[in-house]
This record gives C-alpha cells, structure tokens and sequence, in this order.
C-alpha cells in the first residue's frame, strides 16, 4: 500500500506505486497534449510529482527534450541565478564491515589496504585543502563500529572546525556516513554537521538486498528510513542520492522523487540536495557488470530532476568529465566537487597507495575548475552563509520557494569568490574573476545591497574575511 506519510519504508517507497507509475508513464509517453500540460504546470516552477515526472523522462521526442532542457536551466536560474558552489570530499576510513559488491570498500575484498586517518593526518589533509581554497567539505568513511565509531566522527568533525591556516578555514562539514540511530543523530546536530547526506544506491527492495549480501547495510528498511530517523534528530537539511547504474534508472529515478516527496509530506521539508552519480570503475570493480546510463539519459534525468524538485540543490561529482560537466551545468546541477580525491589520505599523507572508492574522471585543480566555471559565465561560490546564518530545513525552503534565496546566494557568492582571488587563484583567474565580479555587482537592482556588497568587497580586498548576506 502506498502512503507517502508512512513511517515505514515499503510503503513510502511502495513497489506497486513505482510499476503502476512507469506503466503510466509508458501509456502516455507519446501522448503531447499530456505532455505539454505537464510541462506548462512546471513553469509555475512549483515542482512534478513523480508520475508526471516519469512520463517526461519517457518522452523521446527530440522537440520535447529541448524544452525540458530549456526550462530546466530556466528553473534553475530563477532559484539560484548563475552561481555553482564548490565542495571537497574527504575520505576518513576505508574499513567496512558491508558487503557491498559495488563498492571496493567491502569487507570481502582482500586486494583493499584498510587505512583510518588520525587526527593529525586528519589535520594535514584539511590545512592541504584549505590551501587550496575550499571552504567545504564532505566526509565520507566506510561503516565500521569498531574501527570507525561514531566517537571518531564526532572527534573528526571538532578537529577539522578548530583548523585555520593562513586566511583558510573549513567553515561547512557535511557528513555521508552509514545510517545509523537517532541518538547518534543528535550528536552530529550538536557537532555542528551542515548536511546529513545518505545514498539509497537502489530503491528496489530486491535488488538492493543482492547488492548487499550482508552486513548492517542489508536492512532495507533500516537504511530507508535513516533520512526520518535524523529529521526526528533535528538533522533539518538532508541528502538524497542513487548510484545510476545499479538497476533500472527509470526505477530508480521514480523511487528517489517519491523519497523526496515523503519528507516533503512528513516533515513539511524536502531534501537540502540531491546528488546523481553514476558508477564508476574502482578496485574490484567492473561497471560493465551493471546497467549503464548512456549520457543522453543521464542529462535528460538531471534537467526532469530540476523540473521536479526546483527549490532542492543538485550535485555533481568528479565522477564525471569536464565534457559532460559542462553539458548538465546547463541543466539545473547548483553544486560540484571540485580537485576531488576518493581515497583515505588521498590529498597528501598518504597519496602513493591507491585506497580509493572510485576513479575520478575529472582531475583538473581547484583553480583550474574556477576558471573554468568563469569562462562559462557561472559564479563559483564557497558560501556557507546559510548554514551558519540558521537558514536551514523549513526556514531555507521557504525562504527558497518563494524564490528569494537568490537575493542571498548572489551576493554571498561574490564575496566568498573574492576571497578565493584574494588568498589563492592564479594571475589569469584572479584577472577574470575581478572583471566578473565587477560586472555582477553593476547588474544588482537594490541599491543597498549593491553599496553593502561593494563595501564589504572592498573590506576583504583590505585583508578582512568572512562577510555575508
């Protein structure tokens, strides 16, 4: 039975209501007058449920597509404008106790050296990625209670806050660890988490089961239902994510919305962000052995996404190459990792061992990935203002949906990329990144916003840091 309030995972993610959606989808994939009163309803920029947003999905026409294309960009742009916040993971623990057979991080793979950061290694690797300029990171780590308790990630989170060097300074930790109790949910509130970011890999029960043969992870529901568990935790901001490629991406595509659409539901709040990787070959790990997401599905699943859920951040990762970033840029994607590394110690202690999750496709350096994005006529952002401003869960959304977060997202974004131009961009990125800014700041309507931002750059041009809106 479907009932997207229930707290129990089959029937929030109900196997008949995802069948019964894609054969939907299937009868009206061709039907225009459907179609096109769906993509109409969209540009109210209010979101699609998950069945008109299948039937979208279905649609082959090419006509259609570029519309869906179009008005993805557009949503995105009338929600968040031209900015695109940066980010780093950082890898902790690689010791797992899961099954995963995904993931070279499984308890059965022997060829895998296990490797814990210390704190001190914890230390280096942060001050390496401060120097580079990030601002945020994501930590990720293998589940594993004795090796990788939660007091480990809690002493792990207050290190990496306490860290400033030079001008840098972490100032947003996001946390993608394994789901666990709303007790340990509680203390990562209390240490100051910014998003809780948790991946289903595959909604379908049964798949997901084989997947992952043993270990904590194997409970379905348990897993499914992390996402209540730290909402209940006051855990306001939460990440939403598959790996494409595991099973049906029609599936899994229907099932992430209906996940969405649940939180939305149940705590008057959806996800902070959601994310769409695709696997990727790793140690042990062959993707040919799964189900491929050719690249014209996988842009036309990122702009329905965006149609979807406007209000909600989407995030790429360096999973992807510089090519197709730059394809699905345009289509609705708000945040991307940037000078990622996927392995434990990767960035600097412990660079000559290969310990990583996954390969990278993208491996150009932050500053070249900056300059990029300029040249593109997107505005790299390290803002973290939100997070620290308490403009998180409910009051984010609705500061969001009413489509008033870019008053705030713009001019953050201006002043956190001047810092970076300021403290670590090359000659040539400093250079384009000044005439940007510049042309940003003459395009702001309200003149006081336009004399405090003028203000407060001139202020971090000075050697002052840290304003915000």
């Amino acid at each position: 039975m479907y009932k997207v309030d229930s707290d129990f995972a089959t029937e929030f993610i109900c196997d008949a209501e995802i069948l019964e959606s894609l054969d939907c989808a299937k009868k009206n994939k061709n039907n225009l007058d459907v179609i096109k009163n769906i993509l109409e309803r969209a540009k109210n920029l209010n979101g699609l449920s998950h069945r008109d947003a299948i039937i979208l999905l279905e649609n082959n026409d090419k006509n259609i597509e570029q519309e869906i294309f179009t008005l993805a960009n557009y949503i995105k742009q009338k929600f968040y404008g031209n900015r695109i916040v940066l980010f780093a993971p950082l890898y902790l623990s690689n010791y797992c106790v899961n099954g995963c057979v995904y993931c070279p991080y499984c308890f059965a793979n022997k060829n895998m050296p296990r490797k814990k950061l210390t704190q001190d290694e914890i230390k280096q690797e942060v001050i390496f990625l401060q120097d580079m300029g990030h601002k945020r990171l994501a930590l990720e780590s293998g589940e594993d209670p004795i090796n990788c308790p939660i007091e480990y990630i809690l002493e792990s989170i207050n290190t990496i806050y306490k860290i400033k060097h030079k001008h840098g300074a972490i100032r947003r930790v996001n946390i993608n660890i394994a789901a666990t109790e709303i007790n340990n949910y509680k203390k990562l509130k209390a240490a100051g988490i910014g998003t809780y970011i948790l991946f289903q890999e595959t909604y379908n029960k049964k798949n997901y089961e084989k997947l992952h043969p043993s270990g904590p992870k194997h409970n379905y529901n348990y897993h499914t239902e992390a996402m209540d568990r730290a909402m209940i935790a006051g855990i306001d901001d939460v990440g939403l994510g598959v790996l494409f490629g595991l099973d049906s991406y029609k599936y899994d595509f229907v099932g992430l919305l209906m996940h969405a659409e649940h939180l939305e539901k149940k705590f008057g709040v959806g996800p902070h962000t959601i994310s769409v990787p695709r696997i990727r070959p790793a140690n042990n790990i062959n993707p040919e052995n799964f189900n491929s997401v050719p690249d014209n599905i996988f842009k036309k699943i990122v702009a329905v996404l965006r149609i979807a859920v406007p209000y909600t951040g989407l995030i790429i990762s360096t999973r992807e190459s510089k090519e197709m970033r730059k394809e699905i840029l345009g289509l609705g994607i708000s945040q991307i990792s940037a000078a990622s590394n996927t392995s434990v110690g990767g960035y600097l202690v412990n660079k000559k061992n290969n310990l990583a999750q996954f390969d990278t496709d993208d491996k150009r350096s932050l500053d070249e990935i900056v300059y990029w994005l300029l040249e593109l006529n997107h505005i790299p952002s390290f803002c973290t203002a939100c997070y620290r401003e308490g403009r998180t869960g409910e009051k984010f959304m609705s500061i969001t949906k009413a489509k008033n977060i870019l008053n705030c997202c713009g001019p953050n974004a201006l002043l956190t990329l001047q810092e970076y131009l300021e403290d670590y961009a090359s000659e040539k990125t400093k250079m384009l990144g000044e005439k940007i800014i510049s042309r940003e700041l003459e395009k702001i309507e309200n003149k006081k916003t336009h004399d405090l931002l003028e203000k407060y750059l001139a202020r971090i041009k000075n050697g002052e840091r840290d304003f915000r809106f």
